[in-house]
């Protein structure tokens, strides 16, 4: 089951279409779907996460809770609304993009895929295009 819940006033667009293709990339990694929630959020509230969990004095975009277990596909995305948006702008892509961008990138974190290293962030790059090809 996917879930989207918001903490603060956005509301995700096209929602039951989201979730299909969410459901589409899980299975096209080889995963089952177990139970997966979106939070949106500002950015005060990320920022809090951000330090509380992490320790990590920075904003960020989206910070993901991985909950699975095996091949099932289990946890937590958090998406700073107001990062999504300032990256939009600042990378000149539509938003709605870059939103599914971050979404699919919490995801794949889920399916196991690292973006640390360079070679492993190439390959994440490469693994959201492809998967963004398919909305």
């Amino acid at each position: 089951m996917i879930s989207f819940a918001s903490q603060n006033d956005f509301v995700l667009e096209n929602s039951t279409s989201k979730k299909l293709w969410i459901q589409a990339v899980i299975a096209q990694e080889n995963h089952s779907l177990g139970e997966v929630n979106f939070v949106f959020c500002s950015d005060d509230f990320l920022h809090t996460i951000n330090l509380e969990y992490l320790n990590h004095d920075t904003l960020t975009d989206v910070i993901s809770f991985d909950y699975s277990a095996n091949d099932v596909i289990e946890g937590e995305i958090y998406i700073s609304t107001e990062r999504v948006l300032d990256n939009a702008k600042d990378l000149g892509v539509d938003v709605n993009d870059e939103l599914d961008r971050v979404m699919i990138h919490g995801i794949l974190h889920f399916c196991g895929h690292g973006d640390k290293m360079p070679k492993d962030k190439m390959n994440m790059r490469s693994l959201e295009d492809k998967y963004l090809a398919m909305r």
